[in-house]
Parts: structure tokens; sequence; C-alpha cells
């Protein structure tokens, strides 16, 4: 009898601990994130609305799982409990088909739902669809450096660091690529993320939904810098826009290869910079930096650097 009672007491205890922690952390996040603005969950441009309606239909989902798996947990835990003498004990209890349905039923109902997800949201979100629009896309070039971001408006003639202007309500096209290690691009108000890849090129299609700054930043632990590579993302009325980029032309610095080759080698987060693009083909310079023999003199470049 002090056994039981004893047996009864410890799993008491252990049924309250661990419904104690789980109300902790769910009052540890509701507090830290009490006020604070969470990009994914406020989403700012057609993109990523249709992201954080992907993720409430999978948490949605999710849910069908999880909470009979906790409501069941509890109700067997009690149930069964040693001191209930009541309990029918039938271990070897099987060939219920109702239960077998209900249990084999839902899983493949949900799995098959979330596959219709994932086909269908696969093609509408992929990051090299363009975006329809009666506007003109606006091209940008990003370039992962070791620390900072550049970005390359190639019908503009104009580059900028650490910082990008676009209009509002106008497809931007993304086309990426990296002269550092590999790294990735994200702004989580108006899209989701896309690896950055020396000697290659990766694209992302997004638009603004109005004006505002929004944050980006890289997605991907790539070393020396890495907890730097910040940058602001202006979104601006069109007419703005327009009178920014033809101020931009005239700049005071120019971005050359040898102005350009002073950002490669890590040495500080530079502050947000404008240039006069004066190298159009600096982006597919960059590239082929990496290719072939070039690839090789590059890397030997690289390593002492580093060194």
């Amino acid at each position: 009898m002090r056994n039981d009672k004893k047996r009864f007491l410890k799993r008491s205890f252990q049924v309250f601990a661990s419904s104690f922690i789980a109300v902790a952390i769910i009052g540890l996040f509701t507090f830290f994130t009490k006020g604070r603005d969470m990009p994914v969950l406020n989403p700012q441009g057609t993109i990523a609305d249709q992201q954080l309606i992907l993720i409430l239909i999978t948490v949605a989902l999710g849910f069908f799982v999880v909470v009979p798996v906790f409501i069941l947990l509890f109700v067997i835990a009690y149930k069964y409990r040693a001191t209930n003498k009541k309990a029918k004990y039938e271990p070897d209890l099987e060939g219920n088909r109702a239960l077998e349905a209900l249990w084999w039923g839902i899983p493949i109902l949900i799995i098959l739902a979330l596959s219709v997800v994932t086909y269908i949201s696969t093609h509408a979100l992929d990051p090299y669809k363009e975006l329809e629009s009666n506007k003109t896309a606006v091209k940008v070039q990003v370039i992962a450096l070791n620390g900072n971001w550049l970005f390359v408006y190639p019908e503009k003639d104009i580059a900028t660091l650490n910082y990008i202007k676009i209009p509002e309500d106008t497809p931007i096209n993304f086309t990426i690529t990296s002269d550092a290690p590999m790294n990735s691009f994200w702004i989580p108000a108006l899209a989701g993320q896309v690896y950055a890849m020396s000697g290659m090129t990766t694209k992302l299609h997004l638009m603004s939904d109005s004006p505002g700054t929004y944050n980006g930043s890289t997605a991907n632990i790539s070393g020396l810098g890495y907890s730097e590579m910040r940058f602001k993302v202006y979104s601006v009325k069109e007419d703005e826009f327009d009178l920014w980029s033809r101020d931009a032309l005239g700049s005071a610095d120019a971005l050359t290869t040898q102005s350009y080759e002073k950002l490669v080698p890590f040495q500080k987060h530079h502050d947000e910079k404008t240039f006069k693009l004066e190298q159009p083909t600096l982006f597919d310079d960059v590239i082929m930096k990496y290719m072939g023999s070039e690839h090789k003199d590059m890397g030997e470049m690289s390593e002492g650097q580093t060194h």
C-alpha cells in the first residue's frame, strides 16, 4: 500500500513538473516576444503574404496530430494510473478496426493534405518565378562580400552598399552571387532566403506592398563578419525612387574594378554608401573570377587574405 502511494505521488509530481515547465516555456516565449516585430509573421510583400499563409496552414495541420497526442497522454496516464483498480488491463488487445482506422487514417490524411499544399506552394513560391505586374521590374544584382552586401542596379548605372532602395508595388528581380564564402540573402518581411554562392547565380523575385523600412541579413553562418552582415531595404514611392536613382548618378564615389577590390577583403562592416557604376560588367566579372584557371588564382588570393 505504501509503495503504491509513493508511486502515485511520484507520478503526480512528474505530471505537475512537466506541466509547469510547459507553461513556463510558453510564458517566457510570450514575455520575450511581446511587442516585438516578427517580420515573418508581419509580411509586407506579395511573396511574404503567401509564405505566412503556408506557415499557418502547416501549423494548423500539425495541431491535428499534436493536440490529440497530448490529450491522449493525460487521459491514458490518468486512466491507467497504478491506483485505479477499475481500469481494464488488456495488453494483448488487437483487431479493433475502428481504432486502427483512426490512428492510421488521420496521419495519412494529414500527409496527403501536406503533399497537396507542398506541390501547390512549391510552384507558386518558386523564387525563380517572375511576378506578374503591369509595371516594369527593377533588376538588382546582389554580391555577398566578407561582412558586407553590395547591390548593383545594372539598368540605372548605380550601386549601393549595405542598403537597397526599391519602389513599392513594383516587381524586384534579384540575381544573387557571392565573392566570399557561401551565404544566404534574406529579407524576412518581403520573401524567404536564397543562397548566394561563388561562381553561380541564384534568383529571387519579390514585391513590397507599401512604403517602409525593412531589415535584411544573412541567414547562413559564413565565418568572419557574419554577425554584421545586415542591410536595410527602403521601399518608397515610385517617383521618389526615380528621383533617388537620378541623384545617385551624381555620386562622388565611383564603383570601378579597383574600388570594388578594396571592398572584398573583410575589414569592417561599412556604413550605407551609394556609388556611380563605372564597371557595367562587374557582376559577370565576379562570377568569372571563379571559373577555370582564374578560380585557382582567386583561391590563392583569398587564402592570402585569410592568413
